[in-house]
Parts: structure tokens; C-alpha cells; sequence
């Protein structure tokens, strides 16, 4: 019984000074090792000001050299006979060009044929389908197939061939 009691007392009795002194000397001392580390280290301003200074120096670079590109007479490749002239002249020639020439009639534009089964009467002899089905969908020609992008065809699988 005497152990239980010591150790009441011992669980019970205050800390003595000098642990707590020594709790606060090793929050000090980690302060200080923090402010060690993280003092000398360039503070977030002026890492972002030559960040940006960088890029615009790079932005202007790039800048000068399109303009470059879009404004002057350059060889693209010498042995095959291609250059490069300002986007201006390029302009000028192309709209010269195209008024000399008379523009063209197009030709029919092509309809799509309408299904066969669509297009003959349904005959009296045929079940009735039900009116939420097409007819073309619910007789089917061998005649017709359909193309991978018609109205109503599933999308095709990767990997898979129409049946």
C-alpha cells in the first residue's frame, strides 16, 4: 500500500523549476535555429521581381524576333529556292492575284438519297410497327448501310469493326 501512495504523491507533486526552465531554454533554443535557417534565405519580393524581370525580358526577345520574321526578306531555304517576305507584301500580292481571277460557279451540292425503305409505301400486308420506331429503322434493307455518322447509328468502339 505504501507504493501506491508514494506514487500519488510523486504524480501529484509540482514540477520543480528547472524543468520548466528547461522547457523554455529549448523553445529559445529553437527559435534560434530556426532564425538561422530561415534569416540568410531571400525573402519572396525580390525573387519574384527578377522572376518577372526574367520573362519580360524574355517575352520582349521573343517579341522582336516575330516582328522580325513578319517584316523582313529572309532566305527560309537557300537550295530549294524559298524565302520569306514581310507579312505587308505577301498581303498585297495575294489580293492582286485574287482579283485576276474570276471566281467559279460551284457545282450541285449533293443530297443524301433517302433510305429505300423510307421511300416505298408501306404495304397492307406488312405488320404494323409501332409508331415510336421509324420505318426505317424497323425494316431494315441489306441494300442500305448506314455510314458511321448517320442519324441515329451508335458511336463506333476503338479497337472494334462494324458489323
Amino acid at each position: 500500500m505504501a507504493d501506491e501512495e508514494s506514487l500519488r504523491q510523486v504524480a501529484q507533486s509540482p514540477a520543480p523549476f528547472s524543468v520548466w526552465l528547461g522547457i523554455v531554454l529549448l523553445f529559445a533554443l529553437f527559435g534560434v535555429i530556426v532564425l538561422a535557417i530561415i534569416g540568410p534565405a531571400p525573402r519572396g519580393d525580390s525573387y519574384e521581381q527578377t522572376r518577372v524581370k526574367k520573362r519580360l525580358d524574355g517575352l520582349k526577345t521573343l517579341r522582336e524576333q516575330d516582328a522580325q520574321a513578319l517584316t523582313t526578306y529572309a532566305w527560309v531555304d537557300k537550295s530549294k529556292g524559298v524565302a520569306r517576305i514581310p507579312i505587308e507584301r505577301s498581303m498585297e500580292l495575294m489580293v492582286a492575284q485574287l482579283a485576276q481571277k474570276r471566281p467559279a460557279p460551284a457545282g450541285p451540292i449533293a443530297t443524301p438519297s433517302p433510305p429505300a425503305a423510307a421511300s416505298a409505301p408501306a404495304s397492307p400486308a406488312a405488320p404494323a410497327t409501332s409508331p415510336a420506331v421509324p420505318a426505317a429503322t424497323a425494316a431494315p434493307s441489306s441494300s442500305v448501310t448506314p455510314s458511321p455518322t448517320a442519324p441515329g447509328s451508335p458511336l463506333p468502339i476503338r479497337g472494334k469493326t462494324p458489323p
